[in-house]
């Protein structure tokens, strides 16, 4: 997937039912920052770089697959940098992998699940700056042991009953929201 193929799946995902019409404002955003900037898919892009993640549902799918993220401190969903990989779905497999210690991961649909614009705080070596991030919807094909890689404190399978337990960003709610359309 090179830009060109990123804005065509983009300008898909605005046609599924998940795309409402506030977030067509996000996508354009998305498609704006595509065009404009071919090293998109490059951590270098020091202002701002896409990346991708996952809703990584367990195997019977009544849990997803969060990190404790170690240098933010939060509950998030597994994802990453694409660094220079133009297959944004391929990058997001494979950070689920990386990060879950998981290997048979798939994709549930190729779509584009969701999108988010956030900022990344500044930290000693790094500015601040904005991960373009696009979300797809994976799921395990079998049970697998965790393994938690030097990026997380702790992973957990949490019950989408159980999210408010762990205080998740409004962009993950968004997900959950989007799966009862």
């Amino acid at each position: 997937m090179h830009r060109k193929e990123v804005i065509e799946a983009i300008n898909l995902y605005k046609s599924t039912k998940w795309c409402s019409e506030e977030e067509i404002f996000i996508a354009n955003q998305f498609i704006t920052f595509v065009k404009e900037n071919d090293r998109c898919f490059l951590r270098e892009l020091t202002f701002g770089h896409l990346t991708a993640s996952c809703w990584l549902w367990n195997f019977d799918q009544s849990a997803c697959l969060f990190t404790h993220h170690r240098k933010l401190n939060k509950w998030l969903q597994l994802g990453g940098h694409a660094d220079g990989h133009p297959n944004l779905l391929e990058v997001a497999i494979k950070e689920a992998q990386e990060e879950s210690g998981i290997k048979e991961i798939e994709a549930i649909s190729p779509q584009i699940f969701d999108l988010s614009i956030h900022e990344i705080p500044a930290r000693s070596q790094e500015k601040a700056h904005l991960h373009y991030d696009v979300r797809y919807l994976l799921k395990i094909r079998k049970e697998a042991p965790l393994i938690i890689s030097s990026e997380s404190l702790d992973l957990r399978w949490i019950k989408p009953e159980d999210f408010s337990v762990y205080d998740l960003d409004p962009s993950i709610l968004k997900m959950q929201e989007k799966l009862s359309l």
